[in-house]
């Protein structure tokens, strides 16, 4: 029996496979609201067979957003867009939906990709003013970001708050709170970006403070059984910066508070990052996460090969894989792993037809 295609759960979230759909940004928002893009968009993978499809990085105030084409979740208009946007793909398919909910901090006020992907000033049309741990920008020539004051950063913790409740009233499966590629919660805990010298800057139980903070009040908002999780990156892949050790630390942290699970990616922090970009290139640091702590862990990173996934998870190196780019290239990905490892997988009934006639069950 494939261990890839065999049932596994995050918290009480339970899957029918270790196939997770990581968020993807696909900056085509109106003002923070979800569009006919992401009915079509979603909906498709929705119908991949896939275990879990997780809503792009989401920010939960505006000037949270990576580009102003980001989805948003910060008030009644975002959240009745994205209700919409559910009702369209709930009606077609019965898959889990997450949801990653993020703030970009001094990456934030962004062309999108297509036009550049160049920061905008806050005096431009589509800019506005970027915030951070510390007045450092991403790139020389970027506009300075506005240091949070601590007020600024109890005012960001209850954005989350506030965007996790709207969340759970949409039915959402599960939310990931994004710390990760250089956003504002993993410039808290990079070095490199967070220059502080109060009790959220310097040691380590400081840089790490906010994404304990918000995890902590996300799960006192959404109650004990309600599956949250968070997204890392392992390593800065530069000197001196966040490094694997460090995440092995704060991914104890969370366990100890009981977090779901964690998603562990890396980069993004820094221009001079040094990635040795190949298949599997970020497994080990899941592999690390997983072996010291318990966590229930998600791999994600090049994993492109049915045979790769599958032994990314029987040898126990992670507890499910995400796609990313590759499902995008391939949607129907974890059709042609089910056909590759002899497993079954979900479709909908107007696609049974396809099955190919030498397999004699595909679609479960």
């Amino acid at each position: 029996m494939s261990t890839l295609f065999s049932p596994f759960s995050l918290g009480k979230l339970a899957l029918d496979n270790r196939i997770i759909i990581a968020p993807m940004c696909q900056y085509s928002a109106d003002n923070g609201k979800t569009t006919h893009w992401h009915n079509m968009h979603l909906g498709n993978l929705a119908q991949s067979g896939a275990g879990l499809l997780i809503i792009e990085a989401t920010a939960v105030a505006p000037e949270g957003r990576i580009t102003y084409g980001d989805v948003g979740l910060w008030d009644d208009e975002t959240e009745a867009a994205l209700a919409k946007t559910l009702t369209a793909i709930r009606s077609h398919s019965d898959m889990p939906i997450a949801i990653q909910l993020a703030h970009a901090g001094r990456k934030a006020s962004c062309e999108k990709p297509w036009d550049g992907g160049g920061a905008i000033n806050p005096d431009h049309a589509n800019g506005w003013q970027v915030l951070a741990p510390s007045a450092v920008p991403f790139r020389d020539g970027d506009p300075i970001p506005e240091s949070l004051s601590k007020a600024g950063i109890a005012e960001i913790v209850q954005a989350f708050v506030a965007s996790a409740k709207r969340a759970v009233r949409l039915g959402l499966a599960a939310i990931e709170i994004h710390s990760a590629h250089g956003y504002l919660l993993h410039e808290f805990l990079s070095p490199h970006a967070n220059k502080r010298d109060d009790e959220y800057g310097g040691s380590f139980e400081n840089r790490t403070r906010i994404v304990f903070e918000v995890y902590d009040a996300i799960r006192d908002a959404v109650g004990a059984d309600y599956p949250v999780g968070v997204r890392i990156s392992a390593s800065d892949w530069v000197a001196d910066g966040w490094d694997i050790d460090q995440s092995v630390a704060l991914a104890k942290g969370l366990k100890a508070r009981d977090c779901d699970f964690i998603h562990v990616s890396s980069g993004g922090l820094h221009i001079d990052q040094k990635i040795p970009v190949g298949p599997n290139y970020q497994v080990p640091f899941a592999a690390r996460i997983k072996a010291e702590t318990g966590m229930t862990t998600i791999a994600v990173g090049l994993i492109t090969e049915a045979e790769q996934a599958e032994a990314i998870t029987f040898t126990g190196q992670a507890d499910a894989i995400a796609l990313a780019r590759g499902i995008l290239y391939d949607p129907r990905w974890p059709w042609h792993a089910a056909a590759a490892l002899g497993a079954e997988v979900k479709a909908a009934p107007q696609y049974l037809r396809c099955q190919p006639r030498t397999l004699k069950k595909l679609f479960g």
